[in-house]
């Protein structure tokens, strides 16, 4: 009997296929709202805690895609841990909302709440999740996740990934943090970008353990 692997069979794989080609074509730097940026605006707006929502605001067409290896990844922590509860933070389009989805449909079921405060980004992550005969595992709150995620999370996260804006890191993790089982996952991409949510999970005294994961992909573990 061929094991169940929803991530590699239609409708999700030939959807994967189309949005990761679609993301590989647009460029977040050279987007409208965001050329017109110096370089050193940029890496300023990515740091900032009080302006991300002009900064996503500008990148509202934009996919933000994790990459392939990393989307693969997600969908293979998800297994491995058995989750059930999932928390997404930033959904953009809903590429990294589709492996976690995956990885639950294939563990048998679960919830992922996943969040996103650009209103067009809801809806075109709807729509993928539609399309991939998944959107019945996922909850897209929208808004500004300093409050879609301040409350009515499970009392249990098996696994959080951290997407949005690299500021808020510490504040999102502190947020969820109460809810987390020992042994729970936490996935941040593009965390240089925070250094103090760096020294939070890689401080064992704080209770966690973490590495570097790739080139851009900070993995940690809940120690209890």
């Amino acid at each position: 009997m061929t094991p169940l692997n929803t991530l590699t069979s239609p409708p999700l794989a030939p959807l994967l296929d189309r949005l990761f080609n679609e993301a590989a074509n647009a460029s977040p730097l050279q987007s409208p709202g965001i050329a017109e940026l110096s370089s050193a605006e940029q890496n300023r707006l990515m740091h900032s805690k009080t302006e991300y929502l002009d900064l996503y605001t500008r990148l509202k067409d934009q996919p933000l895609a994790v990459s392939r290896a990393t989307g693969s990844l997600l969908y293979m922590l998800a297994r491995a841990c058995n989750a059930r509860n999932i928390v997404e933070f930033g959904t953009s389009f809903g590429i990294s909302t589709l492996h976690l989805a995956a990885a639950l449909r294939d563990n048998g079921g679960g919830k992922l709440i996943t969040t996103e405060f650009e209103p067009s980004k809801v809806e075109r992550a709807q729509e993928n999740l539609i399309m991939a005969n998944l959107i019945d595992l996922v909850e897209i709150r929208q808004g500004d996740a300093l409050k879609t995620l301040a409350d009515d999370l499970p009392e249990t996260i098996d696994l959080v990934l951290l997407d949005g804006a690299k500021g808020l890191y510490p504040e999102i993790l502190d947020l969820v943090e109460k809810h987390l089982k020992p042994g729970a996952l936490i996935i941040a991409d593009n965390a240089d970008y925070s250094p103090y949510y760096l020294e939070i999970v890689r401080s064992s005294a704080l209770g966690y353990m973490s590495i570097p994961f790739d080139d851009d992909v900070e993995l940690s573990v809940r120690l209890g």
